[in-house]
């Protein structure tokens, strides 16, 4: 039985900051994940994706971003379940859980944040006869771009109409040797400035832009060497290397759905008036996994819903108790700097 505070499920980066802000209150993580290592989707599927949107950072790749989180939870020691899902749930009765994973690991804690994202989940992949055959043994079709240099100097045919085809049509634009980008529709859904670029780039002859058109058919024998794309009830054959149909992912909750939590449109309802709580007291959602009015699925916001949620937990573990809260700035961090003696001489706030 492996014994912790708070159990958070899913390691990426909302739950990888959970442990730091926990940390900060003395209150022991356990992670699991079902992935072979942390970070989640950032890891599993866009490592080397630049995000523009974290505070502090102009950009950072999402590898990097997890490695900088991994350091920055480093000195609180968190204990890791990977490889693993967290199956069933069992609540004791003085109030604190018992989550069993599909390979039997038990884990008792006090309280539980599920930071589990999406959940688990699939890319959307578009019905077209005979794909299956270029899905295996890289013949050409990919799902994510998790190693951009795999497309160095190849030719490669992307489709979708969000943030993430406009994204890498935009980053391999400087990697491949060409670029096309097909949607059905002349709208994108991504964001205003990305579909600038887009156009810009066009312009300078650097992504060949379909739209509206949509991908229909393949060619080649042991592995992808064309698409076929219709467009204004045309047929056109284009050469690739490659072909990346990015049309978002199927998100799944797992057993997490089974476990009497209110859930809406596949994701976690949460009170976010105080401390993103789900219906059952003691189990927490944070992150892209939990749902509330306004909610934006952001990693930032997954920060800020991890900062209220840990003092949640300290009130549920130490109730009454008055807790004194101090910045970081004045306080320092065991193991990054040396100002924290002096600074335990002062209370920045006190809250009752």
């Amino acid at each position: 039985m492996i014994e912790t505070d708070i159990l958070i499920i899913g390691a990426g980066p909302t739950g990888l900051f959970t442990v730091f802000e926990a940390g900060l209150l003395k209150l022991k993580c356990h992670i699991i994940d079902g992935l072979p290592q942390p970070g989640g989707q950032l890891s599993e599927l866009y490592p080397k994706k630049p995000i523009f949107d974290i505070p502090g950072f102009p950009s950072v790749l999402a590898g990097d971003l997890v490695s900088n989180l991994m350091e920055q939870i480093k000195q609180f020691q968190p204990g890791f379940t990977l490889n693993e899902v967290a199956e069933t749930i069992d609540q004791l009765e003085d109030g604190t859980f018992i989550v069993t994973t599909n390979k039997g690991t038990k884990h008792h804690a006090n309280s539980i944040a599920i930071a589990g994202g999406l959940g688990s989940f699939e890319p959307r992949k578009p019905q077209l006869e005979g794909i299956e055959f270029y899905e295996q043994n890289d013949r050409g079709i990919e799902y994510f771009v998790k190693d951009p240099e795999k497309f160095r100097n190849k030719k490669v045919v992307i489709s979708g109409g969000g943030d993430s085809a406009l994204d890498w049509s935009i980053f391999l634009s400087n990697v491949a040797s060409s670029v096309t980008l097909v949607h059905r529709r002349n709208e994108f859904r991504g964001a205003l400035d990305s579909v600038e670029k887009v156009q810009e780039l066009k312009e300078l002859g650097k992504i060949k832009l379909i739209t509206p058109g949509e991908i229909i058919g393949f060619n080649g024998k042991d592995r992808i060497e064309s698409v076929i794309i219709e467009t204004n009830g045309e047929k056109i054959t284009t050469e690739t290397d490659y072909f990346i149909p990015l049309f978002g992912l199927t998100p799944k909750l797992g057993p997490i759905a089974n476990w009497g939590l209110e859930i809406e449109k596949n994701a976690i309802k949460v009170d976010n008036s105080l401390d993103y709580q789900t219906n059952i007291p003691g189990i927490y959602a944070i992150g892209d996994v939990n749902t509330y009015p306004g909610k934006l699925k952001l990693i930032l916001c997954g920060f800020h819903e991890a900062t209220l949620m840990v003092q949640s937990v300290y009130q549920r573990m130490n109730p009454g108790k008055k807790y004194v809260l101090k910045y970081t700035t004045v306080s320092g961090v065991d193991g990054f700097d040396g100002t924290r003696k002096e600074a335990e001489k002062q209370v920045v706030k006190s809250i009752d």
